[in-house]
């Protein structure tokens, strides 16, 4: 599993972490049941606090991307892709929201809405 964190990204650590987990899962690369790292060797290997990598795992957890398995640490969850897909359509719409109503509020058109999410998108 392979994570890089941003330091000028205007997401939190924890969310940075969380989305690419995310996307790790639903792409096929990390497997369904494949134990991921323990929540110390995280924190470890990316240098990191331990309570930012509980935090990450707790999340996945609640939102059914993982699921903990008592003295053994956590694993991928089973997939029920459609139901993760939709989490993060639901996910994905709520950003959009915010971000032409930023746009708006900032005096865009529409057009200029949209070709600013083409130019994020191109990045």
């Amino acid at each position: 599993m392979k994570i890089v964190i941003k330091n000028k990204s205007e997401l939190p650590i924890y969310e940075q972490i969380e989305q690419q987990i995310k996307a790790q899962i639903l792409e096929g690369k990390v497997a369904e049941d494949e134990q991921l790292p323990s929540i110390r060797q995280l924190a470890r290997d990316l240098k990191i606090s331990v309570i930012t990598t509980t935090r990450v795992y707790n999340d996945l957890a609640e939102e059914g991307f993982i699921i903990s398995v008592t003295g053994k640490g956590y694993f991928v969850a089973p997939s029920n892709n459609e139901l993760l897909r939709e989490r993060m359509l639901c996910e994905m719409e709520e950003g959009f929201e915010k971000a032409v109503l930023n746009g708006r509020n900032a005096g865009l058109s529409d057009d200029e809405i949209i070709a600013a999410l083409k130019n994020f998108m191109e990045e």
